[in-house]
């Protein structure tokens, strides 16, 4: 007698728009049951992207609120998941704030670390570091306790990590990137794995100004995040951990295992 094959459930932080957004249909286009998660006031966005997926006429895709910066809000939104889908199997952690939210021209205008107010500090640090740790720690024992799950974290390019004008944002995603190869070698053996993935380049996202690029098209496109994180999502990734996936050196034309050992690195600068 055939199994019924099992529908993963999927969880995307940050969902209402770019690569959130992107990454969420991809997934639903793919079949899985998809938790579209982003900010009250992003309901609007939400709805269009159910409304997407609904066309679409394959996996499941239902919107949640949650700010990743309160706890209660996290737990909130992961007990309305379980109580609609009954697991969450794939957690993406995408939501984050960038310094465009201190300065819409960061690159011709960048701050000095010592010009930023420390309250703008603990907000991003908050929301881009201790956020995913919150999401994750809420999500992880249950997976565990299944025997399966995917953590996908969305970091950016080491170089941003390290570039000037770019701390809080830099430092708050290579603390996401440290700890993704933290949680890799801790998950060892639980049959959960922890992994990166990131655009690979400034990407055709709100974090980069309209009018600071005149040909989006020099920009990655969103899209780009969906192969390489199906392939994440995938069995044949099983043994697949603590590892930086980089969307866009991804060749789709490459059966999924050679277009991954081409696209990947370890995480974190092991």
């Amino acid at each position: 007698m055939n199994e019924t094959p099992v529908i993963r459930v999927a969880l995307v932080t940050g969902a209402a728009r770019g690569l959130g957004r992107a990454m969420a249909l991809g997934l639903a286009q793919a079949g899985y049951r998809v938790a579209a998660c982003g900010l009250a006031d992003s309901d609007q966005e939400l709805r269009a992207l159910a409304g997407e997926a609904h066309a679409l006429g394959r996996g499941d895709l239902q919107t949640f609120h949650v700010d990743i910066s309160d706890p209660e809000s996290c737990r909130a939104a992961v007990h309305a998941v379980l109580r609609k889908f009954g697991a969450v199997d794939i957690l993406v952690n995408n939501a984050g704030i960038g310094m465009e939210q201190i300065t819409a021209h960061i690159h011709d205008n960048p701050f000095k670390f010592y010009e930023i107010d420390e309250s703008f500090w603990l907000r991003v640090v908050n929301v881009n570091l201790i956020g995913t740790f919150r999401m994750t720690k809420l999500v992880v024992p249950l997976q565990v306790q299944r025997g399966w799950g995917r953590i996908i974290n969305v970091t950016t390019g080491l170089g941003t990590m390290v570039k000037a004008g770019f701390s809080p944002y830099g430092p708050s995603k290579a603390g996401v990137e440290a700890a993704t190869a933290i949680w890799a070698k801790e998950l060892a053996n639980t049959g959960v794995t922890a992994n990166v993935l990131i655009p690979g380049g400034p990407a055709d996202t709100r974090m980069i100004p309209l009018e600071d690029v005149g040909d989006r098209t020099s920009l990655v496109p969103p899209k780009a995040m969906v192969a390489p994180l199906l392939h994440l999502v995938s069995p044949a990734a099983d043994a697949t951990t603590g590892k930086r996936f980089i969307a866009k050196l991804w060749r789709s034309e490459l059966p999924p295992g050679e277009a991954a050992a081409l696209a990947s690195a370890p995480a974190a600068w092991n």
